[in-house]
């Protein structure tokens, strides 16, 4: 592989570090280039690790993991910061086994439609093929409810339950239920912070929180405080990302150039994403509890 410069970094490696400083990882999903591009420039302004993450919708987008995950990938080996090249919320077992064959550094299989016994029974064998090829493993485990599953704003994950599919599993971080949904556009979700900490001394893995781009700030830092290490947000940046193409082609009508209003999207983001990876490595500080805009 060469030097430091093509190596990514591994997601349990991250996750400890954050654990020990008392802060969280960042995640933001990847759909376009530019979002890549955008996410590592944040991460270098920040001085800061990064998660990029490529969901089975945004393979269903493009069509294919190949080359909007090659693209990743070869961004996050450019850089000297540390990043994790994830795919996230999967539900299929061969687009797993190809973000493997690819070069991903984790994956977050999702079993958690399926009962919990399935679940476990699905999970671990994907751990385990994972782990035979240096793969790391995130899950998903909640009370599914309603056909938002286990993001239905009442569905919680009981700590003794998360404790034992942990174990059962071998996974290397979980991914809980605990008051946020996906896609929201407000940030107004409030989140189960007992619920939080309950589950971060009752599971032996690093908890990962889900929908947050629903959730302000404030509550954020909470979470991370109560024992959240790794925060998912992609809907949050997406919202900076249209608000600014969207103003820069209502101001200019003879706009054509895409790059005049995709670069400064991507801009907004990496300002975005660096303000946010701020915010979740100061959680574990003595700093104010909000973050600055």
């Amino acid at each position: 592989m060469g030097g430091h410069d093509m190596t990514l970094a591994r997601l349990t490696d991250l996750l400890a570090a954050a654990d020990r400083a008392g802060g969280a990882l960042g995640a933001f999903n990847v759909f376009s280039i530019e979002h890549a591009e955008a996410l590592v420039a944040g991460a270098e302004k920040a001085g800061a690790p990064v998660v990029l993450q490529i969901s089975q919708n945004a393979v269903r987008y493009h069509g294919a993991l190949a080359p909007i995950g090659l693209a990743t990938l070869a961004i996050g080996r450019a850089t000297g910061v540390e990043v994790v090249v994830h795919l996230d919320h999967c539900t299929q077992e061969e687009l797993v086994a190809e973000a493997v064959e690819l070069g991903f550094g984790s994956v977050m299989f999702d079993a958690s439609a399926l009962s919990y016994a399935d679940n476990v029974a699905a999970t671990a064998r994907v751990v385990q093929y994972c782990h035979a090829r240096g793969v790391e493993v995130e899950a998903e485990l909640g009370e599914v409810g309603g056909k938002d599953g286990v993001h239905a704003p009442g569905a919680r994950t009981r700590p003794t339950e998360a404790a034992e599919f942990a174990t059962a599993t071998g996974v290397d971080a979980l991914a809980v239920a605990v008051g946020s949904s996906h896609a929201m556009t407000e940030r107004s979700a409030l989140l189960d912070l007992d619920r939080i900490a309950d589950l971060h001394a009752a599971v032996p893995v690093p908890l990962v929180l889900h929908g947050s781009s629903g959730v302000p700030d404030e509550e954020i830092v909470r979470a991370v405080r109560a024992g959240m290490r790794k925060i998912n947000i992609a809907t949050h940046l997406n919202k900076v990302f249209t608000d600014v193409v969207r103003s820069l082609l209502a101001a200019d009508p003879a706009l054509v150039d895409t790059r005049k209003y995709l670069g400064p999207a991507r801009d907004a983001v990496a300002e975005e994403v660096a303000r946010l990876l701020g915010l979740l490595a100061g959680a574990g500080g003595n700093g104010p509890v909000t973050g600055s805009r």
